[in-house]
């Protein structure tokens, strides 16, 4: 399967609490992906089909000339319409099998994974990374798991053979700690969403999730 070039190290998960208006969301996504961003994730649990189309395009014009991902949370229709690198898949969402026939192997398809069972599932699905969620306790979603914690990262990537990508609650204090963990990246909302200053906000992740990745002996 040859895959669009993607890199799960910091990914910016969207949140339409977070953001004024679409010129406001442009410039947060920018200045993410100057700060370091590798993947950019377009979740709006609130906005009609047609909000999320001229979204996910605007976005994906942003991150063509930086070569940065655009992941449609949820929505296959709106990767599809909008062409964009891959969908992020909730385990109440459209099934795995069905999204990858839609979407063909060219895409990059994610999934969340809240317990140890989901992600034993996932090793027999044709999914390129999982979402462990949530590993701490956070207020931007809704109806989600108990948190897993470090040991639940621990435990989980051990039993997965896919690559992880960590989320909730994650900020510069304790993003080290879940790459030690086991993931191989993690994805973040309220940290980069509503920073003062964005760029260095994400600058100071991507650091730290170096260093962390050095001493852990991580790939991708």
């Amino acid at each position: 399967m040859t895959l669009p070039e993607y890199d799960l190290r910091l990914c910016l998960v969207t949140d339409e609490n977070m953001y004024r208006d679409e010129d406001h969301l442009a410039r947060i996504v920018s200045c993410a992906v100057d700060g370091g961003v590798t993947m950019v994730q377009l979740r709006e649990k609130q906005a009609d089909r047609t909000s999320m189309i001229r979204k996910g395009l605007l976005l994906k014009e942003i991150l063509r000339a930086r070569n940065v991902p655009l992941i449609i949370n949820d929505h296959v229709d709106v990767a599809l319409e909008v062409n964009a690198a891959g969908v992020h898949l909730g385990q109440s969402d459209m099934p795995v099998l069905q999204a990858r026939r839609l979407l063909g192997d060219r895409s990059i398809i994610g999934l969340s994974v809240e317990t140890k069972e989901h992600a034993l599932v996932s090793n027999s699905l044709p999914v390129d990374y999982i979402g462990l969620s949530p590993v701490f306790s956070t207020t931007t979603k809704k109806d989600i798991a108990a948190p897993l914690g470090l040991e639940g990262v621990r435990e989980i990537t051990g039993l997965c053979r896919h690559s992880a990508m960590a989320i909730g609650g994650i900020d510069l204090q304790n993003a080290a700690e879940v790459i030690h963990a086991g993931a191989n990246g993690v994805a973040v909302v309220s940290y980069l969403m509503q920073a003062p200053d964005v760029s260095a906000a994400a600058r100071s992740m991507k650091d730290e999730i170096e260093k962390a990745r050095k001493s852990s002996y991580h790939s991708r």
